[in-house]
């Protein structure tokens, strides 16, 4: 039997710029029963952003408001830049108090890890790794891999990923699941907003940045000592990372073995998430225990805000 959500929709970072594929989005969305809320985050546009700065934290501040029912789901519209300059302006206070202990499932991706690691350090709310509104539910063939993934983690109470990706190292770990973009977690190194982790395991994706760009990136997160604090690290997809013709054989999987030299830590690769169709949901804040050997890899979490 289909159960029927009431979906909030947030845009804290770019405008959704293709309005077919919004459409596209509301009509499946209502098709499945479900209700959905906060549709002007749809039509808000302000140079390159949603909305003003306001505009786009006031959807998340609308949460805190006790006088609102809260919703079963918030998503996020889409990705891009700008969710940095409204972490400043939420009601942490406010959030905590309604959602850390609530089943709601707050879900984004790429520039919603900024949101997702404020939410958390500042707050303790844990989040959702998942599919956003315009590129995911909004695609033209939507993935079943996507939406069964999708539903599954916001429903059941634990649940494992797995994968068969050949791994160079083997692991036995369990830490907290957090993690995202890459990009966007080592600008808020050094900031109030990056949760001081200890003993996690760390997932990271990216998209369009060359080879060496992530070894710079990844390095950051080293040198600050957040990676020698993690059990494992744990790599999505990268997709458009191509070298340039000047590097001499120095791609992706010698970036990967150059981070495995020097990090310290389990380097376990194959993770189906980041800017591609097929993706798996991650609770950010969960419990999660990674087994890896040379046959792939297994993920199985717990402990995080489910529906039911």
């Amino acid at each position: 039997m289909t159960v029927h959500r009431t979906i909030e929709l947030i845009a804290p970072s770019g405008y959704p710029y293709d309005s077919q594929a919004v459409d596209r989005a509301l009509q499946r969305l209502r098709a499945q029963g479900h209700h959905i809320e906060g549709l002007d985050a749809t039509q808000r546009c302000y140079q390159r952003f949603a909305g003003t700065d306001g505009e786009r934290a006031a959807d998340l501040n609308r949460l805190a408001d006790a006088s609102r029912p809260l919703p079963d789901i918030v998503l996020a519209v889409r990705g891009g830049y700008g969710a940095t300059r409204i972490l400043h302006g939420l009601d942490y206070d406010g959030l905590q108090r309604r959602l850390r202990d609530a089943p709601v499932a707050l879900v984004g991706y790429s520039d919603f890890t900024a949101i997702q690691l404020a939410l958390y350090a500042r707050a303790g709310v844990k989040t959702f790794a998942g599919p956003m509104l315009l590129s995911d539910f909004g695609a033209e063939m939507p993935s079943e891999f996507t939406m069964q993934h999708f539903w599954n983690a916001l429903t059941k109470p634990t649940f494992t990923v797995t994968s068969d990706v050949h791994q160079a190292q083997s692991a036995d770990v369990t830490g907290m699941l957090w993690g995202g973009n890459l990009a966007v977690l080592t600008s808020l190194v050094g900031t109030p907003y990056m949760p001081p982790v200890q003993g996690g395991i760390l997932y990271l994706e990216d998209v369009n940045e060359q080879p060496f760009r992530l070894e710079r990136m990844i390095y950051q997160l080293h040198l600050s000592g957040i990676l020698a604090h993690q059990q494992a690290l744990l790599l999505g997809d990268f997709s458009g990372a191509r070298p340039f013709d000047t590097d001499n054989g120095y791609d992706l999987h010698a970036m990967i073995e150059q981070v495995r030299s020097v990090i310290g830590i389990p380097v376990i690769t194959g993770l189906q998430f980041g800017h591609i169709a097929d993706i798996v949901t991650l609770p950010f804040g969960a419990d999660a225990h990674l087994v890896a050997d040379p046959h792939g890899f297994q993920l199985t979490v717990s402990n995080y805000p489910h529906l039911g």
